[in-house]
């Protein structure tokens, strides 16, 4: 949906018409499987939760670009509060969601959270904030056994004499391509066939690709 620029809000604009906490700004995504209910749904609980400006998008949650989260967090300004009805809606993933959360904490920006595990989150208040800093903790330590795991496991095979790095697929069915090649099949069903690319079945023929 179309949004207005933010120059158009002036410094002298009444407060009365957006309460004490300044502007109140829901953001609204649903994915591009999703019905278009659910992205209603989510604007009538954002209105109901005082939101004077709303930006919706549907999208999925990997898209690498969100226009109308950047349209919004470009919008906001120190004192106002952006909301959502769920952190999904939101970020991507934990790391994503704290990121998106220091911005804003940066400039003096709260964010309201209707649900989160079935509570409310607001990080103007002191709650609030305790809970993002746990989130963090968790996405922390869960970060760290992560990458503990991988390298004992690295280690562990390198013990056991498995570990050989990760080596490209295409390059690894390398013999295959040459013998289907061999035996007279074209590039394209090549690639269907091992699930890989032409360009890389070109590549491991050294033949040009086709146009």
């Amino acid at each position: 949906m179309a949004t207005p620029k933010r120059t158009t809000r002036r410094a002298a604009e009444p407060a009365a018409s957006t309460g004490p906490a300044g502007v109140v700004a829901g953001y609204a995504r649903t994915s591009t499987v999703e019905q278009g209910a659910g992205l209603e749904a989510q604007e009538r609980d954002l209105r109901a939760a005082g939101c004077t400006r709303l930006f919706s998008e549907q999208l999925s949650s990997v898209a690498t670009s969100r226009p109308q989260l950047a349209a919004a967090l470009d919008y906001l300004r120190e004192g106002d509060v952006l909301v959502v009805t769920k952190p999904d809606r939101l970020a991507r993933s934990t790391a994503d969601l704290l990121a998106i959360v220091e911005n804003l904490a940066g400039r003096g920006i709260g964010l309201r959270i209707l649900s989160m595990g079935g509570s409310e989150v607001d990080t103007r208040s002191a709650t609030g904030r305790l809970m993002v800093t746990m989130l963090g903790a968790v996405a922390a330590f869960e970060r760290d056994l992560m990458l503990e795991r991988q390298r004992e496991g690295i280690a562990k095979a390198k013990a056991d004499g498995k570990y050989k790095g990760r080596a490209p697929t295409a390059r690894n069915q390398a013999d295959q391509v040459v013998q289907l090649k061999a035996q007279g099949i074209g590039p394209a069903e090549i690639a269907r066939r091992l699930g890989i690319g032409r360009a890389s079945v070109y590549r491991i023929l050294g033949q040009p690709a086709a146009a």
